[in-house]
């Protein structure tokens, strides 16, 4: 029996997975203005796994994990969000939201060249023009001189890219592991698991930590925003979509959340916009379109989307 579809909740679903997904490079370019990146994010989804947890009882979903299960989602945790966001707020210490956003956009390619490498997958022939226009896109965007003259952006770069295999090996990885059947459940321990090490990894490199007491204003709000909407309601939102419409049109995020980061970083940041960084953006989404529109997709996986946002 299906879940029953209600307009009203199918709208505000999309506008969590467009709007709030693509406003959280914005917030996290804000936080980490002031606060060091690792404990930034260890703070954002090792409260947000708790807060799962914590729900979970009054839904009356069971939170029992098996040895192997949590050895799964430990693993996803830090591929997802361990290295694949952490690196990536730390990253946009050097590198404009908008940017990023962009260049994360491209992870559908990284994930289809993943599955050929390491799976020996045949590529489509629309997948091979956007593999081709991916390239092209992701050329046109960082080879702008107002970027890579930019200090540390070039070492940026090649963090997020790092971080966008990541994502990719964890979404292969995540399709065939023995993983909780409850998303909710697997989503809290991964946030769970993923931010506890973002904590251990702030504590090694010695970063500094203040209690969100001293946190100014702003930076407060944004922590808020990243753990009760960026993290919760619009996981759980991209969760429920998934079981009401098409993959298809869930994956309509991918193009939107750039967008969104673009005109929110440019609106509140001062961030510039360049011609050849809209024509880069034309370019890599049209190319990410080729491939989403041609792969077959996989229940298991299309279930667990790299949590990067």
């Amino acid at each position: 029996m299906g879940i029953p579809r209600n307009t009203t909740l199918v709208v505000l679903a999309f506008f969590a997975i467009y709007v709030i997904w693509g406003s959280t490079y914005l917030l996290n370019k804000i936080a980490v203005s002031e606060l060091p990146p690792f404990m930034l994010a260890g703070i954002r989804f090792t409260t947000a796994g708790i807060l799962i947890g914590l729900l979970c009882k009054p839904l009356g979903i069971s939170v029992a994990i098996s040895p192997k299960q949590l050895r799964n989602t430990a693993i996803a945790g830090f591929l997802f969000l361990t290295f694949g966001n952490g690196v990536v707020v730390w990253a946009l210490k050097y590198v404009d939201s908008g940017f990023a956003a962009l260049e994360i956009s491209a992870q559908p390619l990284v994930v289809l060249l993943l599955m050929r490498i390491l799976q020996g997958k045949k590529i489509k022939a629309m997948s091979v023009v956007g593999v081709v226009l991916g390239i092209i896109g992701i050329y046109l965007l960082v080879s702008q001189k107002e970027v890579i003259t930019k200090e540390g952006s070039v070492v940026g770069m090649l963090m997020i890219f790092a971080c966008m295999v990541s994502w990719g090996y964890g979404s292969l990885f995540v399709g065939k592991a023995d993983l909780p059947t409850n998303y909710f459940v697997n989503t809290g321990y991964q946030m769970l698991m993923g931010g506890s090490m973002l904590l251990m990894a702030s504590i090694v490199l010695q970063e500094e930590w203040s209690s969100p007491l001293v946190w100014s204003t702003s930076v407060q709000s944004v922590m808020f925003l990243l753990i009760i909407f960026g993290s919760i309601l619009a996981f759980t939102s991209f969760n429920y979509l998934l079981k009401i419409v098409s993959p298809e049109k869930v994956a309509t995020s991918t193009y939107v959340n750039p967008i969104i980061a673009l005109l929110l970083g440019w609106y509140f940041l001062n961030e510039q916009i360049t011609l050849q960084s809209i024509i880069a953006a034309g370019v890599l989404l049209t190319g990410v379109y080729f491939i989403n529109t041609s792969k077959k997709w996989n229940p298991r996986l299309k279930s667990n989307r790299p949590m990067q946002k």
